[in-house]
């Protein structure tokens, strides 16, 4: 079974190389930045011109692209190529209601279509142990798991398509609204002369102890806001989960607030920074 990987960025490329160390079959690569498919090529995957080329060459293409708009140019730009005997599974994180719009198009092809988008960040890419939520039918589903079990170790079929994706955006709005609450909280910790140390210790003896702050505190502390996950990525992820409250007719007066958080970080050109450099805005400076 050939596989091909579109989209090499900072998830993509340890995705592919995970795959090309593990699978026993040939891996086809393709991203627009050609350094990034030489690297991948380094590794023993094989290059590809453009999407179509892969594509035409693989029986299950894989994609890791930045936006909504990104998947459905890869997919309309593939479809040509793509029929009965094809599988595409999109990893991206997008709006759920463009990647059943996908699925439909894929799928009228005679080729599968499932979503699986993944959750942790660049370590866990690296190490093959990122989460995935799967949205597609069981058959699919279950025919791919040993495929995206090269990539990650905790792997659950949420649905039909577009709910591995409805699973990341509620994932990551948690995550974010965590997030918020450990900027606001340290923050008044700090104004009262509590270190950050002392404050990660003290929440990790109690009901309020969470795997961001766990993870992120030393960086905290040593004001380190180099980019494993960005901003930019994250204020996207906040803006695909408000607009899936607004579709379902349901107020998240929690999560409008980490938007403007954001939308703040977005508009003072902190896009390319970690999400973790949020504490700044909250805190004040």
């Amino acid at each position: 079974m050939k596989i091909g990987f579109i989209g090499l960025g900072i998830m993509g490329e340890s995705m592919c190389e995970n795959i090309v160390k593990k699978h026993d079959d040939t891996v086809y690569c393709f991203d627009f930045l050609p350094a990034k498919v030489k690297l991948l090529a380094s590794k023993g995957a094989v290059a590809c011109q453009n999407s179509v080329e892969l594509a035409q060459k693989s029986d299950v293409i894989i994609s890791m692209v930045p936006k909504s708009e990104h998947s459905m140019s890869v997919y309309k730009e593939i479809l040509p190529v793509l029929g009965p005997g094809k599988t595409c599974i999109d990893m991206s994180t997008i709006d759920p209601s463009v990647s059943v719009q996908i699925s439909e198009m894929v799928k009228a092809t005679g080729a599968q279509f499932m979503d699986a988008p993944v959750v942790k960040s660049k370590p866990a890419a690296i190490a093959g142990t990122l989460g995935i939520y799967m949205g597609g039918d069981e058959a699919t589903c279950e025919a791919m798991r040993p495929i995206l079990a090269y990539m990650g170790e905790n792997i659950i079929r949420m649905g039909g398509n577009g709910k591995g994706l409805v699973m990341k955006i509620c994932h990551n709005a948690l995550a974010t609204q965590i997030q918020n609450g450990v900027n606001e909280t340290l923050s008044l910790a700090q104004l009262q002369g509590i270190s950050v140390a002392d404050y990660a210790t003290a929440i990790s003896y109690g009901g309020a102890q969470n795997f961001y702050l766990d993870g992120q505190w030393q960086k905290l502390q040593d004001e380190d806001y180099s980019t494993a996950f960005s901003m930019a990525n994250a204020a996207k992820d906040v803006g695909i989960c408000m607009n899936l409250a607004k579709e379902c007719g349901f107020a998240m007066p929690g999560q409008a607030n980490v938007q403007k958080v954001y939308e703040k970080g977005m508009d003072s050109g902190m896009g390319s920074e970690d999400w973790r450099a949020t504490f700044k805005i909250v805190r004040g400076h």
